[in-house]
């Protein structure tokens, strides 16, 4: 690699002696690969139209036969031939003694990034072409690409090197630019019905709005100790209690947790707010913003995930925590007033961890994620919840102990989270010093008391409706992709020195 480079550099160098300046400044293209492509599409092997085009990319594959060459040249929308003659490349760029068709050969390679003006053909082989008259060397690579053409397949070096990774599998790029459209989607749908999006601070000095460990830092200025937010919601509601009816943010949360095929500490999503709404309103809206943005990115709603075809078609399923558990293991949670029945009964289902759990409401969830959710494979709504694991949420308005919220489980993953959200302030503040109390036992995922929210609350919040949607999961979900690492364009890795440094097995 180091000999490459150099040699690399040695040509650069070669350029800027021949008057070149290997590291141009613009260049002005009047058409793109994909355009050219499907404007041509019928244009027969062996004909040629005389019109100029000026096209730019990247150099990802370079044949030369003597006083001909033809590079593969791959833009932001696909490749495209380039059909470089000698004869015709020195009787328009004007140069003598052969320079301009010898410095395309010598020095140039895979990798560089070149400007062309020419003709459009399609060769007697029926590759469609640009027929070369003039280029100009943009940007000389001085490290090479991988040896073959996707040739980038070892996973955490794609990650790593995620702009090598775009470069030589061009599906990488359409993810992301399919990721684009979700969100784009999203907030046109929202914008078209009077919601507004409005920015909260991400730096906190509570952090709350979830069940969550934070990332800790330090303002000097102030000196305080300050989070990094784990959800936007108690600042949107904030803005409820000020007048606002429909509010909404998309955009990057934080939480100290490991990393997984479905985790990264540093993740996006949404959160709306509406006012006077509650969360069979806010199923209702989940079901018409996935359903938008997939036609809007796919134009169907019939997608395959992972081999798995999946119906995005509404309604989706409804059921309630405690049937789809009794449908999965035969117990019904409901019927349990003892907790160590409810413990021995989970117990004989199969269900672990259960012995040292405080409620049957936490027996209740743990039965749900050990044998329920993964198989949650098409859209299903799964609704009222313990309140012992939904601090936010409104009580259930005819089930006591349970609260109005819901979860989207989509292959076996959840998308969406939803409440009716709870308004009474002296409720709310027996909750948050509940999880404060079991923060100071132990618990890193629970919250403190945010006492200016409960104040906001106090000066009374209308019944509202709240929703979050996991704009990473949605992402992998409309673009085919098994990993969440695969719809981040930069995910958290550990450092290579980090990994370099762990003991082998050996050891």
């Amino acid at each position: 690699m180091s000999d490459l480079r150099a040699t690399r550099i040695e040509k650069a160098e070669q350029l800027r002696e021949l008057g070149k300046n290997p590291y141009e400044y613009r260049w002005e293209s009047t058409a793109t690969a994909a355009a050219l492509q499907e404007k041509y599409a019928d244009l027969e092997n062996g004909q040629e139209v005389e019109v100029e085009v000026a096209i730019a990319g990247r150099i990802m594959n370079r044949r030369v036969f003597g006083k001909l060459a033809f590079f593969t040249l791959q833009d932001e929308t696909g490749t495209i031939q380039l059909f470089l003659d000698k004869k015709k490349i020195q009787a328009n760029m004007g140069e003598a003694d052969e320079k301009a068709f010898n410095n395309l050969k010598n020095l140039t390679d895979a990798g560089d990034i070149i400007g062309v003006k020419g003709s459009v053909r399609r060769t007697d082989k029926g590759e469609l072409s640009i027929s070369a008259a003039e280029y100009l060397i943009l940007t000389k690579s001085l490290l090479p690409l991988p040896d073959k053409w996707h040739g980038l397949t070892d996973v955490e070096k794609r990650y790593r090197q995620r702009y090598v990774d775009m470069i030589v599998n061009p599906e990488v790029r359409t993810t992301f630019r399919r990721r684009a459209k979700i969100t784009a989607a999203i907030r046109r749908y929202l914008d078209e019905r009077d919601f507004i999006e409005i920015e909260t601070p991400v730096l906190q000095t509570e952090a709350g709005g979830a069940a969550a460990k934070p990332f800790v830092t330090y303002h000097n200025a102030t000196e305080m100790q300050m989070y990094l937010r784990i959800a936007t919601e108690l600042h949107l509601k904030r803005l409820i209690v000020g007048g606002f009816e429909k509010v909404f943010e998309l955009g990057r949360i934080f939480r100290n947790e490991g990393v997984s095929t479905r985790h990264n500490p540093e993740f996006t999503s949404i959160e709306i707010y509406q006012a006077y709404a509650d969360y069979d309103d806010m199923m209702a809206l989940t079901e018409a913003i996935t359903v938008y943005a997939a036609e809007d990115v796919l134009g169907t709603l019939e997608i395959e995930y992972q081999g798995e075809k999946i119906n995005l078609q509404a309604p989706w399923k409804r059921i309630t925590m405690h049937d789809a558990v009794k449908e999965a293991t035969g117990v019904d949670f409901a019927a349990f007033e003892s907790l160590d029945e409810a413990k021995a009964a989970a117990q004989e289902a199969g269900i672990h961890g259960v012995a040292e759990m405080p409620s049957i409401g936490k027996i209740l969830n743990e039965a749900f994620e050990q044998k329920v959710e993964e198989n949650l494979i098409q859209p299903t709504f799964i609704i009222d919840y313990p309140v012992e694991i939904s601090p936010l949420a409104k009580p259930h308005r005819s089930k006591p102990g349970l609260v109005e919220r819901f979860e989207l489980f989509i292959v076996g993953r959840e998308t969406a989270n939803s409440f009716s959200e709870l308004t009474d302030p002296v409720d709310q503040r027996q909750r948050l010093e509940a999880q404060a109390a079991a923060k100071a036992a132990g618990d890193e995922e629970a919250n403190d008391v945010d006492e200016d929210f409960l104040t906001a609350l106090e000066y009374g919040m209308p019944p509202t409706g709240g929703l979050g949607i996991g704009i990473d999961r949605l992402a992998m979900l409309l673009t085919d992709s098994p990993s969440i690492r695969d719809v981040i364009a930069f995910p958290l890795l550990r450092s290579e020195k980090a990994m370099q440094n762990e003991p082998t097995e050996e050891a």
